[in-house]
C-alpha cells in the first residue's frame, strides 16, 4: 500500500484522466485535478493550532498563500511533503509571514488542534526564520469544510478502513491573495526557484525583485508537469535586447569622448 501510494504521489494522475484505471480499488480516483484560477471558499471555518475557530479567509490579505493538504498522523508521505516544503522555504529569499503565508490543513476530520500545534512546533523549529510563528498556520476541521476545500482545489483522496490510513496524492497549491488557484506543485520535493517564481506570479509581482521579473520572462509554468521550463526564444530575445543596449551605450560613450577630445582643438584654433 505504501509503495503504491508513493508511486501515485510522484505521478499524480488526475482522476479525469484515469479511464480504465487498473490500480487497486483504494487508489482509484485518487489524484489532483488542476483548477487554475478557480476560487477557494474563503468562508469555510476551521480550527487553528491554538484551538480557536477561524475563517479560512483570515489568512488571505495582501500576500500569496501556499496551501499544503496533509494529515498529521500520516506515516510517510505527508511528513515527506512537509519536509520538502520547509527545505524549499529555507532557500527562498522571502520570509513566511512577511512576503507570503503558509496554510497547512489536515484532511483527516478526526485529528485535533493539539496535534496541529505539535506539528507546527516541529516545523517552526526546522524553518527557523523570523516571522514563522505568524506566517505558517496548521489547521484542523470538520468533514464538510474539509470536503469543500479539497473539492475546490481538485484534491482527491480515499480512506482505507483496513489500514486506517488515507490513500492520497501529494503536492502544494499556490493561491493568490484573493484566494484563487494560481499554481500546483507535485510530489514531495519542491524547487526553491519554482516556488519563488510561483509566489511572485501569485502576488502579481508585488513581491520579488528585477531578477524575479527577468526569470519570469525567461521561464514558463507548464501545468502538465507542475514545473517552470526555460523558454529559449525569450532568452534569445532578451540576450539580443541586452546586446543592442550595451552596443548603444558603448557608441554613446565613444561619441561623447570624441566630442570631448575635439573641444581643446576647437578652442586652440
Amino acid at each position: 500500500m505504501k509503495i503504491a501510494t508513493l508511486f501515485l504521489s510522484l505521478s499524480v494522475l488526475a482522476p479525469a484522466a484515469l479511464a480504465g484505471d487498473t490500480r487497486p480499488a483504494v487508489l482509484q480516483g485518487v489524484g489532483i485535478d488542476q483548477r487554475l484560477n478557480d476560487p477557494v471558499p474563503l468562508d469555510l471555518m476551521f480550527r487553528d493550532e491554538a484551538g480557536h475557530a477561524i475563517k479560512l479567509g483570515s489568512y488571505f490579505t495582501d500576500k500569496p498563500v501556499i496551501l499544503a493538504l496533509v494529515y498529521y498522523e500520516c506515516p510517510m508521505l505527508c511528513t515527506l511533503t512537509l519536509n520538502g516544503l520547509v527545505r524549499a522555504m529555507r532557500a527562498l529569499p522571502f520570509d513566511a509571514g512577511a512576503q507570503y503565508d503558509v496554510v497547512t490543513v489536515s484532511f483527516n476530520p478526526r485529528e485535533t488542534w493539539p496535534q496541529a500545534a505539535a506539528k507546527k512546533k516541529t516545523y517552526l523549529a526546522e524553518y527557523a526564520h523570523p516571522g514563522g510563528e505568524s506566517g505558517w498556520h496548521f489547521l484542523t476541521g470538520d468533514e464538510p469544510a474539509i470536503r469543500q476545500l479539497t473539492h475546490a482545489v481538485g484534491f482527491h483522496y480515499h480512506y482505507d478502513p483496513q489500514s486506517g490510513q488515507y490513500a492520497h496524492a501529494t503536492g502544494l497549491v499556490i493561491l493568490t491573495p484573493q484566494g484563487r488557484i494560481s499554481r500546483y506543485f507535485y510530489g514531495v520535493e519542491f524547487s526553491p526557484r519554482d516556488l519563488r517564481l510561483a509566489l511572485v506570479e501569485a502576488s502579481a509581482n508585488r513581491i520579488g525583485s528585477l531578477v524575479d521579473a527577468v526569470l519570469l520572462f525567461c521561464f514558463h509554468y507548464d501545468p502538465a508537469t507542475g514545473k517552470y521550463g526555460l523558454l529559449i526564444m525569450r532568452v534569445v530575445r532578451l540576450a539580443g535586447a541586452a546586446t543592442v543596449l550595451i552596443l548603444g551605450m558603448f557608441m554613446a560613450v565613444m561619441l561623447w569622448r570624441e566630442k570631448q577630445a575635439r573641444l581643446p582643438r576647437a578652442e586652440a584654433e
